[in-house]
Parts: structure tokens; sequence; C-alpha cells
């Protein structure tokens, strides 16, 4: 048993938006994790009934100590009475042993379930919630800390119950027998001797241990700064090797080890002073009650057995007050992981279903923005009484200098962030009065970076509709012309990809993401700058597979380069949110516009310098 040592625990940690302390109770976020335990309530009860035998038969042993010193007192010659009667105590001082590891593993049997299923059910709901948080939310957290949160968050559900239901109330069931069998069978001092004890020793405990949370705090937050500053180095190692700056990251890195290292060397001198507090209150409570027992001996008011029955009790009490800081430190620390946790999942989605919203019918796929205007922050509007229609089963591209709102338009269309004024409908369905399930289903996207998960190829292309076949599969990369480079691997549609897809070529990401929208069939259709990382050699192969994707779909380009956009049925020019000139590419180019200015400009940078 852990005595002197800290309590696990993790740091606390604030993600991005987030308050820095909240102010809510400890008993508050004890009434959050209630229903989840409530759902086992039948395991919660006989496991309670069995942890009430374990201590009966714990605080039986002492008794029988007493009885079986007494009856090895008895006057010679009483032969029978020698043998029979002690080993009659020795066999009972087994059961009630052995009956205690019983009850005791008998209550761990029953509430494993219920510990667990709590523990996977917040998890679970956390993950999910997560997920419907907005677009803004992931683009200001950081990954580690917040990581962090949920894992603690996590391990403080299986320490508070294990705590509470495993230590607190056995202690306070086994303090409640002793001081009843105390107060019974000898004087009312023993009693205010253990009582005076238990309370100085609480006091102490909460005292020293709410002093020092300050210090644990820091330690907490300095570690997971340390932890999200080589979390957000490894994430960008190429970056870090092609400036050779691994010693700046080094440096970087162990000066945030140092300033924990600090901050954990001055929480450890105060739980020190902690412990030895403890051990002196202890010391003299322990001191004291074997003093009057020892009097009561000597007076004649008290056996030989009682002494040792007082001795045993005061052992029995000592393990579990000396681990009472512990308890408590775990406790207080478990409460606070857990309501962080419990705090991720009160962030407010920024969109939402509307109450009672319905699935897209999904008949017609023409895509109507109208009078839309947009803004991350009110003060830099994006999009500008924006008004466009992509008639089903047509193109229409959206070309137009860096920073004019191109990608804020799919990021609309998906409904990752909602229009402050204005209206988008697909099929004449504004998104906002649908499901964003049902929006999300009709869309597909083959976007700029092309990230992948870190596993096959298989399911990197399955992801388009996870549960599709092998067969499905290859067909959906034969169409993506990516099938014969998958063939040639040695490992074939089980080839790992690497983490973000890093194994593969910009050319072989971009087939795989075309593949896995052409999996998930969608409607409607999104290439998001799906070229602007290509050479032109690739940027000319994968034009194919794009236009095959397209067939017969509502499309919507967002391009830079104005080559991959000739064939649309429309082309819009955006500037600064807003539509400056429209039209298909001979018209455009006609008009002498800013589209002819932009096409002519991106020949000459094409022309090879002699």
């Amino acid at each position: 048993m852990r005595r002197s040592g800290e309590a696990i625990s993790s740091p606390h940690h604030v993600s991005a938006g987030e308050p820095a302390r909240n102010d809510r109770s400890d008993w508050a976020t004890l009434r959050r994790l209630f229903p989840y335990l409530w759902q086992y309530k039948w395991r919660v009860l006989a496991a309670l009934a069995f942890m009430v035998g374990a201590k009966v038969a714990n605080v039986g042993v002492p008794v029988l100590l007493k009885n079986l010193v007494d009856a090895m007192s008895i006057k010679p010659g009483s032969a029978a009475s020698l043998l029979v009667v002690p080993v009659g105590l020795l066999l009972a001082y087994g059961l009630l042993r052995l009956s205690t590891s019983i009850f005791n593993e008998l209550r761990e049997l029953v509430f494993a379930k219920a510990t667990e299923g709590a523990a996977r059910r917040i998890s679970l709901e956390v993950f999910r919630h997560l997920h419907a948080l907005s677009l803004r939310f992931h683009l200001e957290r950081q990954t580690g800390g917040m990581t962090r949160d949920i894992e603690r968050g996590t391990r403080g559900v299986h320490s508070l119950i294990s705590m509470s239901l495993y230590s607190i109330v056995p202690t306070i069931i086994e303090l409640t027998l002793v001081l009843t069998v105390l107060g019974v069978k000898f004087d009312a001092l023993f009693v205010w001797i253990t009582l005076a004890a238990l309370v100085v020793y609480i006091s102490f405990t909460v005292t020293v241990t709410e002093w020092r949370t300050q210090f644990r705090r820091t330690m907490n937050e300095l570690d997971t700064m340390a932890q999200s500053r080589a979390v957000d180095s490894l994430l960008n190692y190429e970056t870090v090797k092609y400036f050779n700056n691994e010693d700046f990251e080094a440096g970087r890195y162990d000066a945030s080890l140092e300033r924990y290292r600090r901050a954990a060397v001055k929480s450890q001198t105060t739980l020190s002073m902690l412990n030895a507090g403890q051990q002196v209150i202890i010391a003299i409570s322990l001191v004291a009650m074997l003093f009057r027992a020892t009097q009561g001996v000597v007076d004649g008011r008290m056996t030989l057995g009682d002494l040792v029955m007082v001795n045993a009790f005061m052992i029995q009490l000592y393990i579990p007050l000396n681990f009472l800081g512990v308890i408590y430190r775990e406790i207080k620390q478990s409460l606070t992981d857990l309501d962080k946790m419990f705090l991720l999942l009160e962030k407010e989605r920024e969109v939402r279903d509307a109450p009672g919203a319905r699935p897209l019918a999904g008949m017609d796929s023409t895509v109507r923005f109208e009078n839309v205007h947009f803004a991350y922050e009110p003060a830099r509007p994006i999009l500008k009484n924006l008004s466009f229609e992509i008639p089903a089963g047509k193109t229409v591209a959206v070309v137009g200098p860096s920073g004019s709102g191109k990608s804020t338009m799919a990021r609309l269309l998906y409904r990752f962030y909602d229009v402050q004024q204005g209206h988008i409908t697909i099929g004449g369905e504004d998104i906002r009065k649908v499901t964003q399930s049902s929006v999300r289903q009709a869309i597909g996207i083959v976007p700029q970076d092309t990230v992948l998960f870190n596993d096959t190829i298989e399911f990197n292309i399955a992801y388009g509709r996870p549960g599709a076949s092998r067969a499905e599969v290859e067909e959906a990369a034969r169409a993506a012309r990516i099938h014969d480079f998958i063939a040639h691997t040695p490992k074939g549609y089980d080839t790992m990809v690497g983490e973000r897809g890093l194994k593969l070529s910009g050319g072989e990401k971009q087939r795989v993401a075309i593949a896995r929208t052409l999996l998930k069939n969608p409607p409607i259709v999104i290439f998001d700058e799906a070229t602007s990382a290509l050479d032109s050699a690739n940027e000319r192969a994968i034009q194919a597979e794009l236009k095959s994707a397209a067939r017969n779909k509502t499309t919507l380009v967002i391009a830079h380069r104005l080559s991959t956009v000739v064939d649309a049925h429309e082309i819009l020019v955006l500037e600064s949110g807003v539509i400056v000139e429209r039209g298909t590419h001979a018209e455009l180019l006609a008009s002498q516009g800013k589209y002819a200015q932009m096409w002519r400009l991106q020949k000459l940078e094409a022309e090879p310098v002699l």
C-alpha cells in the first residue's frame, strides 16, 4: 500500500478557448458522474453489501485475538479446554481472514463492470461530442493537451470510484465499528482519543493539501506545456529538419522540462512536510491509546487479551488513517481531471441541427448560394452578398487570389460554419434546416491537402464508404487510376501509408482521395484546389480522374490554376469575397477583364525561360 508517495495524478490542462479554472464544486462533478454509475445500481448495491461484510469480518479479527489470548491464560489442569477452545478460535480466526479476502474479491468482481462501463460510456460520449464540435474549436485546440484531458478523465473515473467505494466508505464503516466496540467494551476515553486523532489528522491533511495544491497545479500546467511543445515539434519534424533547428527545439523542450523540475521539487518538498505531520499525529495517538490500555491491564480493569485487541484495532485503523492523505489527494486530482473532461462535454456546439431537422430529400442536387455574408471574425468579413447557382449535374468553378474566400465556400457548403446572412440551399432546402449528417452524406470532396489515416491503402479508400467490399474498393481505385500502382507494391492494398499519408507522393495521395470520393458516390462533388500541390505533369495526369469523378455530378471546383477550369459550365472570379466576373472560359477571355489578366499572367509563368 502506498503511504508517503504522491497520489498518481496527471497534469491539469486548459484547452484553447477555455477558462483557466472552473468554479464548479466537487459535489457538482460527482453529481455529473452519478447517472453513469446508477445505470448499474444493482451491482453498486451488491458491492456495498460485500464491502460491509468484509469490514465486519475484519473488525472481528481483533476480538478473536483477545479471546484467543485470554483462553491461553486458563488454569493448569484444564486439558480439554486448552486443546479445544484455542483450536476453535484459531479456525474462526482463519475463517474471518479468509472471509475478508473473499468479500473484497467479490466486491471487485461485481463492481468491475460498473466501473469499466461508466468509463467507457463517458469516453465515448466525449469522443462523439468532440467530433460534433465546430471546425473553429479544432483549429484552436492543442492536440497533445486535449488527448491528455481525455486520458486523465478516463483514468479519473477509475480512481474516483475505486477510492470512494473501496477506501473512503470502508474506512468510515471500520471506524464506526471499532469506536462502537471500544465504547461498549471499555471507557469512553478510548473513543475520544481515537476521534481526536481522526479530527486533527483530517483537518491537518485537508489544510496542507489545499495549500500545496497551488504547487501541484503549477507543476501540472508546466508538464502539459512541455508535452504540447514536444508533440508540436514532432508533428513539424520536416520543418525542424529544413531549418537545422534540432538543437533549438531540444533547448526549448529542455527549458520546459527545467521549469517542470523546479516545480516538481517544490511539490515534493511540501508533500514530505504533509507526510511527516501525518506520522506525528498518528504516533501520538497510538502512544496515548496503548498507554491507556497498559494502565488498564496494570489496574486489573483490562485483561492481556484486551490490550492485544486494542493494539490490533489501532494497527487496523493505522493503515486506513495513514492512507487517508493519499486518498484525499487522489480524489481531489481525479475530480479535477474528471471535471476537465466534463468541460469538454459542455463545450457548446457552434453548429447545431435545428429542432426537428429532417434529412435532406436528395431528389435534386442543385446548389444555390443566395446573398451569403460570412465572417470568421465580425471585424473581417470574408464573403459579401455572394449569389450563384450550380445546376444539377453541372460544373461551376471559382477562381481568384489567395484569401478571396474560395475555400470558405466549401466549408460553408459542408456546414462547418453557418452563414451570418443569406441562405445556402441544396435542392431548394436550406442546409440549416436539415440534418448536418445528410448534407455531408450528399457531398464528396477532394481537398487541397489530402490527409490520410495511418492505416492501409484499402482502409483509406474504403473510408469513403465504410463496409465496402475489397472488390468495390478496387473498382474505385481503377477508376482513379491508382490500382496498378497499388498492385505493384509488396503488400498491395495492405500497404501502410504512414502518418498523414507521408509514405505516398502528392499525386498518389490525390488519387487515393479521388478513389475515396468515387467510392462514396455522392451527388455533389467539391474539388478544393485539388491539384495545386502537384507539378504540371502530375496535374495533367490527375485531370482525367477529376473529370471522371465529376461526370454527371453537381461540381464545385475551387482552383488557383486556370488551366484546370476551362471546361467548367460557368467560372466565377472572386476577389475580396465578391464575385467580380462570371461566365464561360471563352466569354471571360473575350471580356478582357480580371480573368483574362490572370490567364495571361499564368501563361507567361508557364512558358519556359530561355
